[in-house]
């Protein structure tokens, strides 16, 4: 048996427009999130579901897969 946990992420807000993007710390919040998933036991695949290319990139450099 396989765990997957997918993050949905829009660039859009009515709020806080490019939220995944703001920096926290040094990294992209949606790094922040990425990173925390890939630690929780049990979890084989981490994705981010996306409509943003610069959303989908922060996200496969920290280690998640981009859909």
């Amino acid at each position: 048996r396989r765990v997957a946990v997918i993050i949905p992420a829009r660039y859009g807000s009515s709020r806080f427009p490019g939220k995944p993007l703001a920096i926290l710390a040094g990294s992209p919040v949606i790094a922040h999130v990425v990173r925390r998933a890939r630690r929780a036991r049990g979890v084989d695949v981490v994705a981010v579901a996306t409509d943003d290319p610069r959303i989908a990139a922060a996200a496969e450099q920290a280690g998640a897969i981009a859909i």
